[in-house]
């Protein structure tokens, strides 16, 4: 599986302003992907562009070559917002999307246990929704995500709206699924920390100049990784280096 971005610009039609601009990428099957920017570089966009909620302006977007035209069970987006619904319990919730797809029923209940399990949620299978931390509710959301078992996994800021601790809890959880499943991940955080912690590659978008990439570092560290390492902390400042170069 690849993602291929081709010279992709996205304007908005009201301003005439570019939200982002000439973006050229690939993604490779089981990537780990995170971008980082100031705000309005055009993060939220261009995940947008790639899950098919918005159309580029000029340019293409490929999933194994074929051109992304709208919304697709090939994508699941997770947003900062849970998105869960309140009249349904845990296990109603991760398997709503399965039942949207018509997978089975006891298929449904064996997917749905494997993610509960994978979050440490199956003691919460029956819990109303009201019942849970704003972190047990975005591990809901998780888990109803990876049910589905799309080709690549769209998350837009998911922990920004947790407090530290908790945040750090979601995002170490999250790195363990993903070296157990290897998931394709394209991951958008305003954390430079956060970004080194989870990704393989990081791309640093701007708001100026002719093109929005602005850098693409490879993250070169085993996993799994400590922020207080000494390399971690190098990555850090690079990257936060880049940012702030669009300041």
């Amino acid at each position: 599986m690849s993602l291929t971005l081709r010279s992709v610009t996205k304007t908005f039609q009201d301003s005439g302003q570019d939200a982002v601009r000439n973006v050229d990428l690939e993604i490779k099957d089981g990537e780990f992907v995170c971008v980082v920017g100031k705000s309005g570089c055009g993060k939220s966009t261009l995940l947008n562009l790639i899950a098919g909620l918005e159309q580029p302006t000029s340019g293409q977007i490929l999933l194994d070559d074929v051109p992304i035209t709208g919304p697709g069970a090939d994508r699941v987006v997770m947003f900062q917002e849970h998105a869960l619904f309140p009249w349904l319990n845990v296990i109603q919730n991760v398997k709503f999307g399965m039942e949207i797809a018509g997978i089975p029923k006891q298929e449904q209940e064996e997917k749905a246990m494997k993610y509960l399990q994978l979050m440490q949620l199956e003691d919460y299978r029956d819990y109303a929704i009201h019942q849970l931390s704003g972190g047990m509710r975005q591990r809901v959301a998780l888990a109803r995500a990876l049910t589905l078992d799309s080709k690549i996994l769209l998350m837009d800021e998911p922990f920004s709206a947790l407090d530290k601790q908790t945040s750090n809890r979601l995002r170490s959880e999250l790195q363990d699924i993903w070296m157990k499943t290897r998931r394709t991940i394209f991951f958008i955080t305003h954390s430079v920390e956060e970004a080194v912690y989870l990704a393989d590659r990081v791309i640093v978008l701007s708001s100026a100049g002719a093109d929005s990439v602005q850098d693409i570092l490879p993250i070169e560290l085993e996993r799994p990784r400590h922020v207080y390492d000494e390399a971690f902390v190098e990555y850090r400042r690079k990257i936060l280096g880049e940012v702030q170069k669009d300041l």
